[in-house]
């Protein structure tokens, strides 16, 4: 970074600006274990952060500048925070309670949510095949209901790599 504090670069956010981002503006899906839409979270959470100019707060990249002066060094740490907020603000307490540590950064929050969905991803399109497999029309009130069941199963299927084919949703 050069001589300027970061909130005068050009590259760099201006705190105020993320202060009042709602991310639950752009971000409409909050992240659980039990409907897991974790890929579609993640994508549109990254959109959010590159419009704010943070993705580097989640995603590091080799021209991610680790600051060398206090002042920016605090200044940093107030931009995680508040990428930490985002983060905690669009998950269920179940998730909280899991990742949250004292001393927390946003990119290890990002990083603990990716291993929970990321690498259980056998187990979990097992248990979500199985569930496809054994969902029964008269468990649901009408066939919208469950046409939406298995359309959010088969989205979920899709998320962890075991997509369902068009033949297999229509039988």
């Amino acid at each position: 970074m050069t001589g300027t504090t970061p909130s005068s670069s050009a590259s760099s956010p201006s705190l105020t600006n993320l202060s009042n981002s709602n991310i639950k503006h752009n971000l409409p899906i909050v992240l659980d274990m039990e409907n897991v839409q974790y890929a579609t979270w993640a994508q549109l959470f990254k959109i959010h952060a590159r419009s704010h100019r943070v993705i580097d707060h989640i995603l590091p990249t080799s021209k991610s500048k680790i600051p060398s002066i206090d002042d920016e060094k605090d200044e940093w740490s107030t931009v995680d925070a508040t990428v930490l907020k985002w983060i905690y603000s669009t998950i269920y307490d179940d998730l909280l309670n899991t990742i949250l540590e004292p001393d927390l950064t946003a990119q290890a929050a990002w990083g603990h949510l990716r291993d929970i969905f990321q690498d259980n991803k056998s187990s979990r399109a097992v248990t979500l095949e199985q569930e496809f497999s054994n969902t029964a029309m008269e468990d649901f009130p009408n066939a919208l209901r469950y046409c939406r069941r298995l359309k959010m199963l088969a989205d979920q299927l899709k998320n962890v790599g075991a997509p369902v084919s068009n033949n297999c949703l229509v039988l």
